[in-house]
């Protein structure tokens, strides 16, 4: 590519993936989410929720210092709490429902303007209750976005889903892309701040390439992540949605995956789209194995992520365009 990546997207990091001792939001977040604020490479960086309201305003206030944007992920909140916003039982959905809520409360007063969320741990119940739980999980999301709606001030949060796995770790209702556009749909009828968030880490779990998965949702899609996995080997540790580093051994995504992937997105014409992000954020998740470095492995995103960029050309004509 010609253009510096700055000139079509906003890079960021998954705070609590690098840092997975900040996920449960108590000690260590501060520190090190100083070493993301002092890198220049990430503009945008994704954080959970973080339970003393001074730490929220010094992480808040350090990413105002390093000319940076947060985003939120909800993820971690669900899946510790072993959460379901499709189960098929209404007191679970709307304790997975009540769960969201908290992290969007937190998203307002970080001035997040996307939230990423995934529908549950374990939501797929099996093809005979699909219906029923697509159905459940479709009224979630709807009550989830209002209630963003509801809470905004001066600008609306936007609500983002994750697509994970279905069968290896996280056992998904959404899951394949192709029913998760399908809850888009059926959402965005009611609620017009809901997208998805398409992870390239997730594809191979999912067995989709870039470019279906992309060309399905780029109606849809409002942000993407970008990551590897390993599922060749369920003796490793770093088997299933684990998030190796870019090119680990026996994993499935280096240079070349990050670049067809980023290819695509230009293609579908991602990198065009008006979205709540002020350019179309994607962002690394990477989480250390034991021994592995933070600093390390940050450096091998940027490093990834130029020779990826180098390999991508601009297209003429967009998908669907």
């Amino acid at each position: 590519m010609d253009t510096p990546w700055s000139a079509h997207m906003q890079i960021g990091l998954v705070h609590f993936m690098m840092f997975p001792e900040a996920m449960a939001g108590n000690e260590g977040v501060l520190e090190s989410f100083e070493k993301i604020a002092a890198d220049p490479f990430f503009e945008v960086a994704e954080v959970t929720r973080i339970n003393d309201p001074r730490v929220r305003r010094q992480v808040r206030d350090l990413a105002d210092m390093a000319h940076m944007d947060l985003g939120f992920g909800a993820q971690p909140g669900v899946l510790m709490n072993r959460l379901n916003t499709a189960a098929l039982d209404d007191d679970s959905r709307r304790a997975a429902v009540a769960d969201i809520k908290r992290s969007i409360d937190q998203a307002y007063e970080h001035g997040c303007r996307l939230l990423a969320m995934i529908d549950g741990l374990e939501s797929w119940p099996g093809e005979a209750e699909k219906p029923r739980a697509i159905d459940q999980v479709t009224r979630s999301l709807i009550e989830i976005c209002e209630y963003a709606e509801r809470q905004a001030k001066d600008y609306r949060l936007t609500i983002s889903l994750e697509t994970f796995d279905r069968a290896i770790e996280k056992k998904s209702l959404l899951g394949p892309t192709n029913d998760a556009v399908e809850v888009a749909k059926r959402v965005r009828e009611r609620c017009q701040n809901f997208g998805l968030t398409i992870d390239l880490s997730h594809l191979p779990l999912l067995a989709e390439t870039s470019r279906d998965a992309l060309t399905l949702a780029k109606d849809h899609i409002i942000h993407a992540h970008v990551g590897n996995c390993q599922m060749r080997d369920p003796s490793q540790p770093s088997y299933g949605d684990k998030h190796p580093r870019f090119g680990a051994p026996g994993t499935e995504n280096d240079s070349d995956q990050l670049a067809e992937f980023l290819q695509v997105l230009f293609e579908i014409g991602f990198f065009d789209k008006e979205l709540p992000t002020r350019r179309p954020v994607v962002t690394f998740e990477v989480r250390p194995l034991a021994g592995e470095r933070q600093d390390v492995l940050m450096a091998n995103c940027r490093r990834v992520m130029e020779e990826a960029w180098g390999k991508v050309v601009r297209p003429q004509t967009i998908i669907g365009g």
